[in-house]
């Protein structure tokens, strides 16, 4: 089984994800946002499986900082335009774990995951 981690590596939450897989010698590989970008087949097929709700940050400094009219209204199409154009306000890190999805990170649930795989 290959694992995906999509995110920032700067990011605190991402940090502390791969601190945690490395510590249990789980092999993955990190698909950096601002260097690999975002593919939209992959954004819409997690859009599919999760929700945009789940998916889009919206305590995220990129998406505090847009206007109110960018704010306002969202829905699916919107929030995968938002997050397509700036990925930095998907929830990080996203865990693709080949037939599931993990966002965000909590020891307990990767753990969980991990034990039946």
């Amino acid at each position: 089984m290959t694992i995906t981690m999509y995110g920032i590596p700067n990011c605190d939450t991402i940090k502390k994800a791969r601190t945690w897989l490395e510590g249990h010698g789980v092999d993955y590989a990190f698909h950096n946002y601002r260097e690999q970008g975002l593919e939209a087949a992959r954004l819409d097929a997690w859009v599919e499986s999760l929700g945009w709700e789940v998916l889009l940050n919206k305590s995220s400094a990129t998406f505090r900082a847009l206007s109110d009219a960018d704010k306002q209204g969202l829905d699916a199409a919107k929030a995968k335009a938002l997050m397509l154009a700036n990925p930095t306000m998907v929830k990080r890190p996203v865990l693709d774990l080949g037939d599931r999805l993990l966002v965000g990170f909590k020891a307990d649930a990767y753990a969980a995951a991990l034990e039946k795989a």
